[in-house]
């Protein structure tokens, strides 16, 4: 099918992981995407996996001067937006007593801070019957040690698609929030310092989730193209928990 004809959709956070799993989605449905990141090398992997109708470009969602150009390019190829996946995000684990105010405004900035400034700045592109998605995460409704401050950032994230989806009244925009579960993807080993850890860790999610195993970027890709597509036309405010049950029972 092509249920993304035409349109045009922005990724945040698209070189890896969910965020490059639903770029090659929105492509294969017929979208042009342009994919965001802060690594060129993982941007210019990603082109070339993707293969055709994307553009990388190297922004830092924090960097307000880097979201005007990123806009501005949109604005000049594509002119419009269908589609925005405010999908980056970042996370450290730090209990209580560890944190400090560096690793407060890292967290906040990049998950809360970047992810306001570029739906702000996407506004003005974005035509009626737009949608924008938002990444949260299971940790915005569990506790979860040494979460503390990633947890808040992303009980946050679900707040705004709230009061967007109230501010948008009577825009044709639809904002909704996607929750992962454990996703396997290179979040998990950068958590971890060995390769041993890292399979430890998926096994403790998998363990923990009552489907038995942990998901793959591919089947949150998936929903998010449902929120994109008009397939969801009349969802709007929601938060779709995509996590194999772990945050449900």
């Amino acid at each position: 099918m092509n249920r993304l004809e035409n349109k045009t959709a922005i990724i945040t956070g698209g070189s890896s992981g969910i965020g490059l799993a639903t770029a090659q989605r929105f492509v294969d449905e017929g979208a042009y995407v342009f994919i965001v990141g802060r690594r060129q090398s993982e941007l210019d992997k990603a082109v070339q996996q993707i293969g055709r109708n994307v553009t990388a470009v190297q922004a830092d969602v924090t960097k307000l001067d880097d979201l005007d150009r990123l806009f501005a390019l949109v604005k000049e190829r594509r002119g419009k937006i269908d589609a925005l996946f405010a999908n980056s995000g970042s996370i450290e684990h730090r209990t209580l007593d560890e944190i400090t105010p560096e690793h407060y405004d890292a967290t906040f900035d990049v998950n809360v801070r970047g992810l306001i400034f570029t739906v702000q700045k996407a506004l003005p592109l974005m035509v009626e019957g737009s949608s924008i998605i938002l990444t949260s995460s299971i940790a915005g409704i569990k506790g979860l040690h040494a979460h503390g401050t990633y947890s808040a950032a992303k009980a946050a994230v679900r707040s705004l698609a709230r009061t967007w989806t109230v501010e948008f009244k009577g825009r044709g925009i639809r904002v909704n929030a996607i929750s992962p579960g454990a996703i396997d993807t290179p979040i998990i080993d950068s958590q971890v310092s060995s390769a041993a850890e890292a399979d430890e860790l998926r096994a403790k999610y998998a363990a923990a989730t009552p489907l038995g195993r942990i998901g793959r970027p591919e089947e949150i890709a998936s929903a998010v193209l449902f929120l994109a597509s008009d397939d969801s036309s009349f969802v709007a405010g929601t938060d779709l928990f995509v996590d194999g049950g772990i945050a449900q029972v």
